[in-house]
């Protein structure tokens, strides 16, 4: 079905195409959009059981040697030999095959916990839902920091810009408005258009879902990622080169060893071919796979013990040569939370007690201090008020804040000074936004 082109249209005509309204969806309205559309998130890769997860840890070359090995031993009536091989084979396997479900398993948990959240709003109030509970028509606040939780036809922009390399190759962040635009432009041309795994770089802004999972132009990625071929690690090319290598050399050097034994020694042929092949698999490194899985396994226990989970066991060869990490610092390696210590007016200096963004906490100055009769500190506690999109929620016996966290910490600030939202909004209304970045 060819996509709806969102960005041909006017925002009321999306609202009302899409059966929405600025306020947002309700929440029986989302889990019918739901049920029906489905959640939103892209279709995950099928998941192998553990029969397949065993056999993949023979589909190796030198593994397919050993087991040639063995099924010549066998036939030969050598039984210790082909006893050693499949034991060396099968405990290889099973490493990694243990190694790979756990990390597996804990990869799924991971996932669970660090499920993404979008900010929206659902029954008229802002709420943050996971990503993947979103639905077309639902309405989504942008800020700077943010991912972009789907595709979005924009409603509201106030110096909003996204980075949209991974999508458009555009290096430089985009700046996005509210006008609709031509039914031939571009996926870099739609400027009104939000779309899901971009990054809000500068500013805010409002959309509304339009498309969700599979039908996001990251969904038609993902489709086209489907049929690439996976590569291997350099460590894994490197070992099915050495056995393409080792196989040839042992099977010339058998062929050698058989015509110079029959054609110039006149050795019997029985005899003969039982000692080339005795020298064969004598050849074969049976232990080199064994040796190297249980090197990389306790490689991998090490990091482990770390908190650093690897899947596949060659991949540790190649985490090894990694030399500089880049990560964020914000709620990455903090709590991602913020409040505020001091208060400094032109003639005294505060400090605020109080832990994280719950309310109760004590000013205290030089002298005691009457906050119903200072109008310097109630004319800061009206601006932290009145400048501010976030918005504290209390659950579980925890205080939360939707939105920014600095943004959360002064409203924590004016509560903490007595001012709540009602108050500070009686006879004042909002004409622009200049967002902080």
């Amino acid at each position: 079905m060819e996509p709806r082109q969102w960005h041909t249209l006017a925002t009321d005509r999306v609202l009302s195409e899409l059966d929405s309204a600025m306020t947002g969806l309700s929440s029986d309205q989302a889990a019918v959009r739901l049920r029906s559309d489905g959640a939103n998130r892209l279709p995950a890769p099928p998941k192998r059981s553990l029969t397949r997860l065993f056999l993949s840890q023979f589909h190796n070359v030198l593994i397919y040697v050993l087991l040639g090995s063995a099924l010549i031993t066998t036939l030969l009536g050598h039984v210790v030999d082909t006893a050693v091989i499949l034991a060396v084979v099968v405990i290889n396997a099973v490493i990694g095959l243990i190694q790979e479900h756990r990390a597996e398993r804990a990869l799924a948990a991971i996932q669970e916990l660090l499920a993404p959240y979008a900010t929206v709003l659902r029954d008229g109030g802002r709420c943050r839902v996971k990503v993947e509970t979103l639905v077309p028509g639902d309405i989504v606040l942008l800020e700077a920091g943010d991912r972009i939780p789907a595709d979005l036809r924009l409603l509201q922009s106030h110096g909003l810009s996204i980075q949209e390399s991974m999508l458009t190759g555009e290096s430089t962040a985009v700046e996005k408005h509210t006008d609709p635009v031509p039914v031939w432009g571009e996926l870099a041309e739609r400027g009104c258009m939000a779309f899901g795994g971009t990054l809000v770089v500068g500013g805010q802004g409002m959309g509304v879902v339009v498309a969700t999972g599979i039908a996001t132009e990251m969904g038609r990625i993902s489709r086209l990622l489907a049929h690439v071929t996976p590569r291997t690690t350099p460590l894994v090319r490197q070992m099915n080169r050495f056995a393409r290598w080792l196989t040839l050399i042992i099977l010339v050097l058998a062929a050698a060893v058989m015509a110079l034994g029959h054609f110039l020694w006149d050795y019997p042929f029985g005899e003969l071919f039982t000692a080339v092949v005795g020298l064969s698999v004598a050849a074969i490194p049976e232990g080199l796979p064994a040796v190297l899985t249980i090197t990389l396994a306790l490689g991998a226990q090490a990091m482990a013990r770390r908190n650093a989970l690897i899947r596949h066991l060659p991949a540790i060869e190649t985490l090894s040569s990694v030399s500089v990490i880049c990560t964020d610092k914000t709620g990455t390696l903090t709590r991602n939370e913020m409040a505020a210590t001091e208060l400094v007016t032109v003639d005294e200096r505060f400090t605020i007690d109080g832990v994280g963004y719950a309310p109760d906490g004590a000013i205290r100055g030089a002298a005691p201090i009457d906050l119903q009769a200072s109008l310097r500190l109630r004319e800061l506690a009206w601006v932290a008020v009145l400048c501010n999109d976030a918005a504290l929620q209390h659950s579980d016996g925890i205080w939360r804040v939707e939105g920014d966290p600095m943004e959360g910490a002064l409203l924590t600030l004016a509560a903490r000074m007595g001012m709540s939202r009602p108050d500070a909004q009686r006879g004042w209304g909002r004409t622009d936004v200049l967002p902080f970045d």
